[in-house]
């Protein structure tokens, strides 16, 4: 099994698990509001989703590859921006960045 395909599944499984989490987690909910978003937490959560199903599927058709994980990095950039808008501790921001670099590591190795 090469760095690749471990990258993307577990890119792609993560944000599988999360975009479900975002549509019935009370947890989850309750995150969402804290951030400001619990307006467009199905919005967030299916894009999660659909990312994360997009990688998979990119393992077949690899023209996905590239598109779910710039969207992906993009997403979790943004949650970066969230967390330093509302003023969280560093700490909280780690698996925000972690998934924005993982997803950046898949997108230049799809993309050579």
């Amino acid at each position: 099994m090469d760095l690749d395909l471990i990258l993307i599944l577990i890119s792609g499984l993560s944000f599988i698990f999360y975009g479900i989490t975002s549509f019935f987690s009370k947890k989850m909910s309750l995150e969402y509001k804290r951030w400001g978003y619990e307006d467009q937490r199905y919005l967030i959560g299916a894009l999660q989703f659909i990312g994360g199903l997009g990688l998979l599927t990119g393992l077949y058709i690899r023209v996905l590859v590239p598109l779910s994980a710039g969207s992906l990095m993009l997403l979790m950039l943004s949650a970066v921006g969230v967390r330093i808008k509302i003023g969280d501790q560093p700490l909280l921001m780690i698996p925000a960045l972690f998934y924005a670099v993982l997803n950046f590591l898949i997108l230049i190795n799809s993309t050579f």
